[in-house]
């Protein structure tokens, strides 16, 4: 049986099944009791190498900034439960659950095969969104250096990016980011969804805390780096109260510009959420969901474009007033900017070409 207690340091509670499975399992009690589980070894992470042969994924969202991003691991082993990401691992046959955050896929071939879509014949530069489906800076990024490869080869193409993450990890290619800032090519947003460090490790157990978000922003923006704050998601009755804190904090840590994103439910998610609630907070659980059906005209998601992210309604409304104020007093500008060059691109010389002549 799936319980909670057996998931120590995960988001989810439970591992339901794929959506695409013709079976349904469904977990009863035996009725021998929980003591036997105590003694079992904690969840452990499994990597399996993603065998990929395109790097660059398109969209022609009209509420995202990009119309390209690179996604360097599937799956996220930051365990947040309100992940909007998770349905997708159910088209890998895998749970949206537990799986999503402990049996994940590394692309080791991201940079060769980015650096030879930069080279196509007719490739126009524009941003790449690196992170924007799962954390580029979750934990095994320190095993397996796949950000900073891609991150390599947008350097030597003096191509623009622009990074999410809520990894403390980003620190370490500063020395990247920082000469690529320098030229107008680099722009960081640091998600933060509350500053209650307690919060912050049942919600999402294996992301980096609070404060060694804010300690990024700062060192980031140090380096010179733009950096955005993303109060993201805000979920109501839980962590909406912080959003003036999250924003201020931010500012003075160096943060130029923000966003904010109401809590999206596609998919499975709404269940797993559902459960998370009923376990952590059962007298809270009610309120919540009754907020944002208020705020997704009576359901809990809704995917229209143009308000998935802020939601609709008085709800709505008042929590997009509350940022706009905030942000507005804080001197932080939208999140769209700052714009970055897309004229510096060249691909560098490699073995075998020709050398120009003038």
């Amino acid at each position: 049986m799936d319980r909670p207690h057996l998931h120590r340091h995960r988001g989810a509670l439970t591992n339901p099944d794929c959506r695409y499975d013709r079976a349904r399992r469904e977990a009863v009690d035996d009725g021998w009791g929980r003591d036997w589980a105590e003694d079992l070894p904690p969840l452990a992470t499994e990597v399996t190498v993603d065998a990929t042969r395109t790097i660059l994924t398109r969209n022609q969202s009209p509420d995202l900034p990009f119309d390209r991003s690179i996604n360097p691991y599937r799956g996220c082993e930051h365990g947040c439960i309100y992940c909007f990401a998770r349905p997708n691992h159910a088209k890998l046959g895998l749970s949206p659950g537990l799986d999503f955050e402990s049996r994940l896929f590394a692309k080791p071939r991201a940079p060769e095969l980015l650096a030879a879509e930069l080279r196509r014949p007719g490739y126009r530069p524009a941003p790449i969104a690196i992170g924007t489906n799962t954390d580029p800076y979750q934990p095994i990024e320190g095993r397996w250096r796949i950000m900073r490869g891609c991150l390599e080869v947008l350097a030597a193409f003096n191509h623009p990016v622009t990074i999410t993450t809520k990894g403390f990890g980003i620190t370490r290619d500063i020395d990247l980011l920082a000469p690529m800032a320098a030229k107008g090519l680099a722009s960081v947003a640091v998600s933060i969804v509350t500053l209650d460090r307690n919060l912050a490790r049942i919600l999402e157990p294996r992301a980096a805390t609070p404060e060694r978000r804010l300690a990024a922003i700062a060192r980031l923006a140090e380096a010179g780096i733009p950096v955005t704050i993303l109060a993201a998601p805000v979920i109501p009755a839980l962590t909406d109260h912080e959003l003036e804190s999250i924003l201020e904090a931010a500012r003075q840590a160096g943060a130029i510009s923000a966003g904010f994103v109401l809590l999206r439910l596609p998919g499975e998610v709404a269940g797993l959420f559902e459960d998370w609630l009923g376990t952590h907070f059962p007298d809270r659980a009610g309120r919540i969901l009754s907020l944002l059906r208020q705020s997704r005209e009576g359901r809990l998601y809704r995917s229209d474009f143009g308000r998935r992210m802020t939601g609709s309604g008085p709800a709505a409304a008042l929590l997009s007033r509350r940022f706009q104020v905030a942000a507005r007093r804080l001197g932080l500008v939208g999140r769209e900017a700052p714009s970055l060059r897309r004229d510096l691109f060249r691909p560098p010389p490699q073995v075998g070409d020709q050398l120009a002549l003038w």
